[in-house]
């Protein structure tokens, strides 16, 4: 099976699967790992908005690791899950400093950098250097888990590892400097086009008549994972105090600790944040409360929690401070070049 399924994904890909996509035109580690990077839990229509601004701000592996990480979260703003951007930078530099501005030929190399780890450290090495490794991202676990009609757990850590091996021998064993990439394109298109959470399309589908889930009609019960994520709440409330300027209109921003307790927004800025409406209002003189005015409380959802944001509003006289309150005044116009949260970039922008 494992012969003919490799062969069956490499010939799909070549006529059906995708080949425009910015990144597949250049295949050098730091294009290929700066797109791996940014495909993480952030969709493809998104990336290829975001891909072409970055690489043209940061066209060399080089060229990111002397960057301010301020730079690159402005960079990155508006695209989520910042803790990518950071390890980002960490990790140009690991490659400027430890491996004398080459990225690392194998697999096993690239998952020394910080934020690689084995999937993507494989997309890599099996695009760039055609070696024989497996992906096992997100959709690929749903293709090869409903392929093998795989009965394994995958919140349990060894039926993760047991699919793994599975996905190895699955591998192509000749000419790999060709089949690699093209198998392991094929395998992240299947996933990604046809083979859906819900509704897969195994009418186009090239292995369909090799899946065991297509051939029992049980698609939909793969790929189990009965573990579900823990959500949590945390409600913040923003002080968005703004004062006239030359420039016009200034707001009040603070730039989020990297090392502090929360890591939610760690290194970009944000309107002052306080855990509670009472110190807030500490933080604001008392003549002040008065033209304090309290926005709609709106949601902001992400992956493991939702946070209810209360936007409290004040107008301050040109020139005056709120000495309780850390933070820099910026021209509006300045506030949205920054890297900001994607709920602060949208406040800032309808200001």
């Amino acid at each position: 099976m494992a012969s003919l399924f490799s062969r069956k994904v490499i010939a799909w890909q070549a006529t059906h699967g995708r080949h425009s996509l910015p990144w597949q035109m250049r295949q050098g580690p730091y294009s290929v790992w700066l797109s791996e990077v940014m495909l993480q839990q952030t969709q493809v229509a998104t990336v290829q908005n975001f891909y072409p601004q970055f690489l043209a701000k940061f066209p060399t592996v080089k060229s990111l690791a002397a960057a301010p990480l301020d730079d690159v979260l402005a960079l990155w703003s508006g695209m989520g899950y910042y803790t990518r951007a950071r390890n980002l930078h960490r990790a140009a530099n690991q490659v400027m400093t430890d491996f004398g501005g080459e990225f690392p030929k194998t697999a096993e190399g690239l998952e020394q950098l910080v934020g690689v780890g084995r999937s993507t450290a494989a997309a890599i090495a099996a695009f760039c250097y055609g070696e024989r490794v497996a992906i096992l991202d997100g959709n690929v676990k749903r293709v090869l888990a409903r392929v093998l009609a795989f009965e394994g757990d995958l919140a349990n850590a060894a039926q993760v590892r047991l699919l793994w091996d599975k996905a190895i021998a699955l591998l192509p064993t000749h000419n790999l400097k060709k089949t690699m990439p093209a198998y392991t394109q094929g395998l992240m298109d299947m996933g990604a086009t046809l083979c859906h959470a819900r509704a897969p399309d195994c009418v186009s589908c090239p292995v369909a008549s090799i899946c065991k889930a297509s051939i029992s009609k049980a698609c939909e019960a793969y790929p189990i994972k009965k573990k579900k994520l823990k959500r949590s709440t945390e409600s913040i409330w923003l002080l968005h105090a703004t004062r006239k300027s030359r420039q016009g209109d200034a707001v009040l921003l603070q730039q989020r600790p990297l090392d502090g307790a929360s890591k939610v927004w760690a290194g970009l800025f944000s309107l002052p944040p306080f855990a509670s409406e009472a110190a807030l209002q500490a933080a604001v003189p008392q003549a002040l409360h008065p033209q304090l005015v309290f926005q709609p409380v709106f949601k902001h959802v992400l992956t493991h929690k939702d946070m209810w944001l209360h936007v409290v509003r004040v107008q301050l006289p040109a020139n005056s401070k709120l000495p309780a309150v850390q933070g820099d005044w910026f021209a509006l116009g300045d506030a949205l070049l920054l890297g900001l949260p994607a709920p602060i970039r949208k406040l800032l922008a309808a200001q």
